[in-house]
């Protein structure tokens, strides 16, 4: 695996592999990679000639009282596991190549960063948005992956890359498990084996809004309400919001006559999770499955 720190290096990598008919596939991460990280980089090795992947823990996203300095690191560890996929290139730069002096530029995805993290979390999906456009125009690729576990982030980036016209796919994938249904996280790392066991809470409320969609709700806050409620009888978990919206532009609706996403932020001792889960109407299910049928 190469290991590239410039950005005008890792222009020219892809500029070559481009040049030479390859396609390429890009995975970013903030490091401290685990099973979901991988996940998407096997995703995107079977799906491109060539694999990117990039480490960088972007200053830009993180609030004023967020872990920015605490934030797990273990830079010669995810080295060695990407090299397991294997990832052909990893771009790894410092904060001050990636935002150097004097630079006063922002990408950001307005609306559908409203509500949910981003009501909780102010300029935060502005640093995401504006650094993965910066890593999108340094590592070039065909296509790029993202995990469904950061809904909200997902939706933006898939905003921006419509909006201003990204020459690229965006791949969703969906979010990596533990075998007792945590949703796989670097802030994992931070929790007490007793405070784990509480943050089963969230995948089992998660749970309990598909079954509540299973008997018959009909608005979303049916869902939510069945969420909050598993949410509320486990001690030790702070709910910060629990909410059932629109999938695809993650804005309130009044009736589940469309996909829906339930998603959940709460702290479990001083860590924050977000878990989440899109479920479907029946009645949706049954038209998209004529649909299909029909167009074939």
């Amino acid at each position: 695996m190469e290991i590239i720190a410039s950005p005008a290096a890792m222009q020219r990598w892809s500029e070559n592999a481009r040049r030479r008919g390859e396609t390429i596939a890009f995975v970013p991460t903030m490091g401290f990679l685990h099973e979901g990280h991988l996940t998407l980089m096997r995703e995107g090795r079977k799906r491109a000639t060539r694999l990117a992947s990039s480490l960088f823990v972007n200053p830009t996203q993180f609030g004023p009282n967020e872990d920015f300095s605490r934030y797990p690191r273990n830079f010669e560890g995810d080295c060695e596991l990407m090299r397991t996929v294997p990832v052909d290139v990893l771009f790894a730069p410092e904060p001050d190549v990636m935002f150097p002096a004097g630079s006063q530029t922002w990408v950001e995805a307005t609306e559908v960063t409203t509500g949910l993290c981003g009501d909780r979390r102010p300029g935060h999906f502005r640093g995401v948005t504006t650094v993965v456009a910066k890593l999108f125009n340094i590592v070039k690729p065909h296509l790029a992956l993202f995990g469904e576990k950061d809904f909200q982030q997902l939706r933006a980036i898939q905003r921006m890359v419509a909006d201003l016209n990204f020459d690229l796919e965006i791949v969703p994938v969906a979010t990596v498990r533990e075998a007792d249904g945590l949703a796989m996280s670097s802030r994992n790392a931070y929790l007490t084996p007793e405070e784990r066991q509480r943050a089963l809470a969230l995948s089992r409320a998660l749970r309990a809004a598909g079954e509540c969609m299973k008997r018959g709700a009909r608005i979303p806050a049916q869902l939510a309400g069945a969420a909050q409620a598993v949410l509320e009888r486990t001690p030790g978990v702070e709910i910060e919001y629990v909410e059932a919206v629109d999938a695809e532009t993650l804005r309130p609706i009044d009736q589940l006559d469309r996909a829906v996403v339930v998603a959940i932020a709460a702290r479990v001792g001083k860590t924050r999770l977000i878990d989440n889960a899109v479920l479907t109407p029946a009645s949706e299910s049954e038209k998209l499955s004529l649909s299909k049928e029909s167009a074939g």
